[in-house]
Formats: structure tokens, C-alpha cells, sequence
């Protein structure tokens, strides 16, 4: 069985040590001597499988990708198996929605279905790593005419918010059926424990690119992210506890890091918040957010630390921390701390929090259960932006107001509006 690396993180709010798999010391499995070969997708994707299969036999064991360029299909980790791309290989994944089936237990947005495999799926699993030097790549042909919300996709996602409201058993929530073209994600770590992802780098998605959903104990650490494509979020941790992003660049076509805790009745069932997740040292070239908290956070989201991060000159940012919500939600956000941020111009602000935020769900389908988000203990600290339209831009609700939203040091060298547009707050303080 895999070793354990274990890791502390020091926080504002005191957080338990992180233990990651450490598999230096376990046997090597190269996938040449399993079949796979270069431009044979049939033959490489088996011999993927066949290696994490003898891996997770021997308890502990690296998948080795040698250098060159590997066509696949899905990939499905297994318990003890550490996938490692050597440098200079490149793991290239079928744009082939078919190779994605059969449907696997999954989330859209927050809702758990039946739908097409992510790329990289894990299920159940504990000790898993996916590591090295090398480069996952999405071919994305079809994936990208899958973008556009049409019609029927639109009834699609009605059907399964009903389906999720009234707690349907999973099963009958099958999403594959040639028309609700939900896209997967590219990994998705799903009810693990003790993952680390480090070292890679991702290009392209056709949909969030790493998510974490419903996972314990996970370091994702010195990684490149580029993805343009639509919800091409950078990390979406989902659900999780422990959780530690440092030292990656990311440049995403959306939010760089979303922390999520599921949507309205699902995220009530399961009733696991988001806690105690770090994000350190990492630089955004391009991204909606640096982080943004919702707008799936009915299970709550607690014990948020950013430090020491950098947004590039010339990125498309909206704002630096964007917490967004609405009456269906529920849930909470409280004690959320960013600290020691440099960014250069921003589209609108520092810190937006609003909680109106329905997307194409608005006239899709109704309240059917009116809650509130509890949200408050927001902490800023020394952090400098370029132009902004605002520092602060807070629509609180009257019924249940933003309260203690702390700024110090809090600074832009030019505000084009009124510095703090904020409604409904208690508890606001400017340093």
C-alpha cells in the first residue's frame, strides 16, 4: 500500500494535517509493456487499464507514461494507483463522446446523475495521485458544439432539477439519451480520500476541469491549467474537506478556483460542507475569479484561506472573491480570508457578493423551497489592484443582511466608481 506524505498548513483558522499518497517507493508499471502504442487509441486505452488494474493489485504502484504521444479514451483510477506522466508524454483524450460510455455516477452543476465518464474518473477510491511532468489534453471538436444551450438541452437540465428536488433514486437520473449533451468534466475525483495532483499540465476541458466532489484529504500542487472553453473553471472543489491548492498557474475561460457545496434539496440531503480548504502562491493569467464561492453552496462553505496569490496584468478578471447565491440556495459562507493579493486591472472589483444569482434557471423552474445564505466573517487583508470600477460591491438581502466584512489595507490604484456599492450589511469595516 502506498506511503503517506503528511502536510501541515497554517491558517487563520487552525486546519488538520493532509496526508497524501507517496508512492516513490512502489513498483513502476510502464504502459509500453502492457501493449499501449503511440496513435493506437484501442490499444493504449486497454493497456491504461490493464496497468491500474496490476497496480492497485500490488496495493501501491505508478502507471508510467513514457514520453511521446498517447490517443485515449477514458481513464478509471483504482485504489493505491499513482497515473505519472514522464516528461514530454502526452496523454491525448478522444473527442469521442462514445468512448465516454457507459454512463457513471456523476454531478452536472451540482445535481447527481448518470452521465457521460469524466477523462480521469475515480470512484470510492483512496490514495490516488496523478503526477509528473507530462501534459493531458482534451480534443475538443465535438465537445465545443456542445457549448450553445439549446432547447432541448435546456428541458434536460428542468427535468433532472426536478428529478434531484424530489430525491429520486440515481438511477433513474440518466442524462445520456442524444440530446441533453451534458458535457464531462475532465478529472473528477468522486467520494475519495488522500489524492494529490501535481506537477501536470491540462489543456483544454469540456466542462470543469478538475473536481473534487465529495473528497477528503487532497493537495493539487504545481500544476498548469489552460482551458477557454465554457464552465472551463480551473479547480472546483465540491463537498470536500482538507483541501490544499498551492504554487499553480491557471488561465481559464471562467473561474479559476469555484469552491462548491452542491445545489438546493441534493446539497440538503447530503449535508456536507465545504471546509477548511487553503489556496496559496498561485498566479491566475486569465480567469472570471481568482476564487469564486457558489453558486452551488447549499451544503455551506466554511474556513476559506487565500494567500500570497498573484492575478497577472492583462487578464479578463472580474473580481478578486465573488460569492454568489440566491433565495434557493440556502446554506452558508462564513469565515473566508484572503490575504497578500497583487492583480493588476480588474473588469468590476475587489469583492462582489450577490445574492440574486439564478443564471438560465430564473424562468427555467420556480422556488419550490425559499432559503436563504447565512453569509458573513469576510476578511480582506492587504491587497492591491490596478484599476477597478469598485472596492466592494455587496447586495445583501433585508430579510438576512451580509454581516462583519472586514477590509485592511484593502487598496486600487484607481476607482472609476463609488469605492463600496454595498446593501444590506452589518458589521462592515473598513481599515
Amino acid at each position: 500500500m502506498a506511503t503517506h506524505q503528511i502536510i501541515q498548513v497554517e491558517t487563520p483558522f487552525g486546519m488538520p494535517a493532509i496526508r497524501v499518497p507517496d508512492f516513490r517507493n512502489g513498483p513502476d508499471f510502464s504502459i509500453a509493456d502492457f501493449g499501449a502504442v503511440p496513435g493506437d487509441q484501442l490499444r493504449t486505452t486497454r493497456a491504461i487499464e490493464e496497468a491500474i488494474g496490476q497496480a492497485s493489485a500490488r496495493r501501491g504502484g505508478r502507471v508510467l507514461i513514457p514520453p511521446g504521444e498517447w490517443r485515449t479514451g477514458k481513464i478509471h483510477l483504482q485504489s493505491n494507483v499513482n497515473l505519472h506522466l514522464e516528461k514530454d508524454a502526452v496523454l491525448l483524450f478522444s473527442g469521442d463522446p462514445q468512448d465516454y460510455l457507459p454512463p457513471v455516477p456523476t454531478s452536472w452543476e451540482g445535481l447527481e446523475c448518470y452521465n457521460y465518464s469524466p477523462l480521469i474518473y475515480a470512484y470510492q477510491c483512496e490514495n490516488i495521485a496523478i503526477s509528473g511532468e507530462g501534459t493531458l489534453k482534451a480534443v475538443m471538436d465535438v465537445w465545443e458544439t456542445w457549448f450553445d444551450r439549446p432547447e432541448e438541452h435546456l428541458q434536460s437540465l428542468k427535468r433532472l432539477w426536478y428529478l434531484a428536488a424530489e430525491g429520486s433514486p440515481l438511477d433513474e437520473r440518466q442524462m445520456v439519451d442524444g440530446k441533453a449533451n451534458l458535457r464531462p468534466h475532465f478529472i473528477q475525483f468522486n467520494r475519495c480520500r488522500h489524492i494529490l495532483v501535481e506537477g501536470i499540465s491540462i489543456v483544454n476541458s469540456p466542462f470543469w476541469t478538475l473536481h473534487p466532489y465529495l473528497c477528503e484529504e487532497v493537495v493539487i500542487r504545481k500544476i498548469r491549467v489552460f482551458a477557454h472553453g465554457h464552465n472551463n473553471d480551473g479547480v472546483d472543489p465540491d463537498m470536500c474537506r482538507n483541501l490544499l491548492i498551492e504554487d499553480c498557474v491557471f488561465d481559464q475561460g471562467d473561474d479559476a478556483i469555484a469552491i462548491k457545496s452542491g445545489r438546493n434539496q441534493e446539497a440538503w440531503r447530503l449535508n456536507t460542507p465545504s471546509k477548511n480548504i487553503v489556496l496559496r502562491n498561485c498566479t491566475i493569467v486569465n480567469g472570471h475569479q481568482l476564487v469564486a464561492i457558489g453558486s452551488e453552496l447549499s451544503g455551506g462553505i466554511e474556513n476559506v484561506f487565500i494567500d500570497n496569490c498573484q492575478v497577472l496584468e492583462g487578464a479578463k478578471l472580474y473580481h478578486l472573491l465573488n460569492i454568489k447565491t440566491n433565495e434557493r440556495r440556502g446554506g452558508y459562507v462564513r469565515n473566508i480570508h484572503i490575504n497578500n493579493v497583487r492583480a493588476g486591472n480588474i473588469e468590476r472589483g475587489i469583492l462582489g457578493i450577490a445574492t440574486d444569482i439564478l443564471y438560465q434557471w430564473r424562468h427555467l423552474v420556480p422556488t419550490l423551497e425559499k432559503r436563504l445564505t447565512a453569509i458573513s466573517d469576510i476578511y480582506l487583508s492587504d491587497i492591491r489592484a490596478g484599476e477597478v470600477r469598485f472596492v466592494s460591491k455587496i447586495a445583501g438581502q433585508a430579510e438576512l443582511p451580509v454581516a462583519a466584512v472586514h477590509m485592511k489595507h484593502v487598496t486600487a490604484d484607481r476607482v472609476l466608481e463609488q469605492a463600496h456599492q454595498n446593501e444590506n450589511v452589518t458589521g462592515f469595516r473598513e481599515d
